[in-house]
């Protein structure tokens, strides 16, 4: 038996002779490329068909544009491109670290940013900074501005206000702008050193007039070291002269002096103040007369009631006349006591006559 011959695959018509067909030969088409279809060469099943992929294209397109434009316009607004802002010009005679976009701080905070920078027609140079209404009323007429260059870091821009009470600063008002450059400061820093240290190497150096006096101060310790160990101080201020010798001699017959004087305020304070001195017979003196004088005072109440009763009675003048007799002779007893004890009084007192004290 002979192989029958192979025959290819039948082919789907062309999509044009579909098209052209007309009702029961669109359909019978239909129903012929409905047959079985051939599997793709990568084995991957073929998509279906998307309903109205044109219009949602154009949608997402739409939607894509819109959310930029609104990113867009946040961004502008937040970084205050729809604010209104007013206009404030600073004058400098140097630019030098000024940039775009540079921030004028006022307490630390930006209150206003540099938009264009110019050169005048005077060699000065203007500064334009946009500062937003909300802030510009921390701006008065007597604001100060800076423009301060550090050693380490940007230069930046600052705005002070010390009167509150004065008018809001005006838009487009011109301001010169003071500086404080640190750095300017480095050249007479390093001369100021240089000279310092100039200073000092002429002060070290060996024929210096400082090197000399210090020659001359270890010279004189030497010195005061050496008459110290030999004579003391006084060799030293008076030297080997015959005031030394005086005042040395003058100085032991001081030293003896106070030594004598104070055994004699020694041996006057146990004769004062001792256990038989002085001070205490006065003591025992002064006790006896307290005693003696209370006595006195008795016998005078005596004699006043005495007289009293010689006033009232009358007729008892020779009994009363004896009483007082013998009151009379006690009282002249009393006084001699008293008379007696004063005297002693004298003899034993210290301070009753003058004594002369010899000093050994």
């Amino acid at each position: 038996m002979s192989p029958e011959p192979h025959q290819p695959p039948a082919l789907p018509p062309a999509p044009s002779q579909v098209d052209r067909a007309d009702g029961p030969s669109r359909q019978h088409a239909t129903q012929q490329v409905s047959g079985p279809v051939p599997s793709p060469s990568l084995g991957v099943t073929p998509l279906a068909p998307v309903p109205h992929l044109h219009f949602k294209s154009i949608l997402l397109m739409l939607m894509t544009i819109a959310l930029s434009i609104g990113a867009l316009g946040y961004l502008l607004y937040a970084r205050g491109a729809f604010e209104n802002k007013q206009s404030l010009v600073l004058t400098a005679d140097d630019s030098e670290g000024v940039s775009l976009g540079m921030d004028l701080t006022f307490s630390g905070f930006p209150i206003g940013r540099v938009r264009r920078i110019e050169l005048a027609d005077d060699g000065s140079v203007r500064i334009h900074i946009e500062v937003p209404e909300k802030n510009a009323h921390r701006l008065r007429e007597s604001s100060i501005f800076t423009m301060v260059r550090n050693i380490l870091g940007a230069t930046s821009l600052k705005a002070y206000t010390s009167d509150w009470d004065d008018p809001p600063l005006p838009d487009r008002a011109v301001r010169p702008v003071l500086y404080g450059d640190a750095s300017a400061e480095i050249p007479q820093l390093m001369a100021s050193v240089r000279n310092l240290v100039n200073n000092l190497t002429g002060l070290t150096a060996s024929d210096s007039n400082l090197a000399q006096s210090m020659a001359r101060i270890n010279e004189l310790g030497g010195n005061l070291s050496q008459a110290a160990r030999q004579g003391g101080a006084l060799k030293i201020l008076l030297g080997e002269s015959q005031e030394l010798q005086q005042l040395q001699k003058a100085l032991a017959q001081v030293n003896t002096l106070l030594q004598s004087l104070n055994r004699t305020v020694n041996h006057a304070d146990s004769q004062v103040f001792g256990q038989r001195g002085l001070l205490r017979d006065a003591q025992n003196a002064t006790q006896q007369l307290a005693q003696l004088l209370q006595a006195s005072r008795q016998s005078l109440k005596q004699i006043d009631a005495i007289l009293s009763d010689a006033k009232t009675i009358t007729g008892h003048v020779s009994s009363n006349t004896q009483d007082l007799q013998t009151l009379r002779a006690s009282i002249e007893s009393n006084l001699r006591q008293i008379d007696a004890l004063m005297g002693q009084l004298q003899n034993t007192w210290p301070f009753a006559k003058e004594h002369q004290m010899t000093l050994p």
